[in-house]
């Protein structure tokens, strides 16, 4: 695995003894690149901290693709979790993809509706305690729209399936030192503005101040909060939300103990200067944070959902239609996911308690 995803030689005397964690792989839209990102997993010599991944998709493909770029594929495919758990393995979600020649590079509803079976299964063995992590390959949301999937993102349909409602996408990534979280997310801009409270201002910068700590292992972080409208709305001679909404959530933010400065110019947020001074930015909008985010970081860039009752990361990059199933795409994102998931699994393993799977579930046409 890349390097940044080896694990640190201080972190192995953190690893519990006993069994190793799991780390449920979601596989991803079967036409895109996730397939080949899970062959590639399953094919490295040793895991992060000791984990097992355990991948959870279309068994018929991962092998059409594995010949497609020329890699074996000699794990287990099972049905139901054994006990123990000794991995690496694909656990074959059934009829997921039955009677379906998957296509590469376009989207297929039925690749969606599989996609959403991959994710709630996976889910459903975090929620047991049967894995202790959770690592999404990219999903197409056309293909979950043409599935009748009506949610915007795996943020959004993994809140759903765990009944939470505190929730925030953060961008992450630590060979860039960029953490950048998000009020709102997967949604028109013109919706932004009216999307914006204190109350959610504040709920994010808690989020990511809480994460950056488990992160950096306990480090107080300096956070950044921008503003809305150019110049952060030029005391108002642009708009008046970072006097109504922003500036009163720093206060808050700052009444709660966290070192928070704000509201900043969006467009001096990023520059090299500020980079220094801050470890995480609270973005207002998915643009504002995600183009510089990107700029920087796109290939070690990953995506975690905080809030959650689980760990969910992600590699920070869309299903790649155009070089599926070639054996082009880069894992240096996917792996730099992995390995967080599982650096967070080991940390959070002991004393974390079997939970209930919701009986929530996704609605298909």
């Amino acid at each position: 695995m890349g390097k940044s995803a080896e694990p640190r030689s201080d972190d192995t005397a953190a690893i519990p003894k006993g069994p190793p964690p799991v780390i449920a792989v979601s596989m991803g839209d079967a036409a895109g690149v996730g397939p080949e990102l899970c062959v590639r997993l399953l094919n490295e010599p040793a895991w992060p901290e000791g984990s097992m991944p355990l991948v959870f998709g279309d068994a018929r493909t991962l092998e059409r693709v594995a010949k497609a770029i020329d890699l074996p594929l000699k794990v287990p495919r099972i049905t139901q979790m054994p006990e123990p758990f000794v991995g690496p393995a694909i656990f074959d979600v059934a009829d997921a993809l039955a009677g379906l020649d998957v296509q590469p590079g376009r989207n297929q509803g039925p690749c969606g509706k599989a996609s959403a079976r991959f994710i709630e299964a996976a889910v459903r063995a975090c929620q047991a305690g049967q894995c202790h992590a959770l690592v999404t390959a990219p999903i197409s949301k056309k293909a979950l729209s043409l599935a009748g999937i009506e949610f915007p993102g795996h943020t959004e349909m993994i809140a759903s399936l765990t009944g939470c409602e505190r929730y925030a996408m953060l961008l992450y990534s630590e060979a860039a030192r960029l953490a950048v979280a998000h009020v709102t997310s997967h949604q028109p801009l013109k919706s932004v503005p009216e999307s914006l409270t204190v109350e959610r201002i504040v709920q994010v910068a808690a989020l990511l101040n809480q994460h950056l700590k488990l992160l950096n292992e306990g480090s107080t972080p300096r956070i950044a909060i921008l503003g809305l409208n150019p110049h952060a709305g030029e005391e108002g001679l642009f708009g008046d939300e970072e006097e109504l909404l922003v500036r009163p959530a720093v206060q808050r933010v700052r009444a709660l103990g966290i070192e928070a400065e704000g509201p900043l110019p969006p467009d001096t947020a990023f520059a090299p200067r500020a980079l220094e001074r801050y470890q995480g930015h609270v973005a207002l909008y998915h643009d504002q944070g995600g183009i510089p985010f990107k700029m920087r970081a796109f290939d070690t860039g990953i995506n975690v959902t905080m809030g959650l009752e689980m760990i969910r990361t992600s590699p920070d990059h869309g299903t790649a239609y155009d070089i599926a199933w070639q054996g082009k795409a880069k894992p240096d994102s996917f792996f730099s996911a992995y390995a967080l998931a599982a650096k967070l699994a080991v940390a959070h393993l002991k004393g974390t308690p079997n939970r209930r799977p919701s009986s929530r579930r996704i609605v298909l046409k």
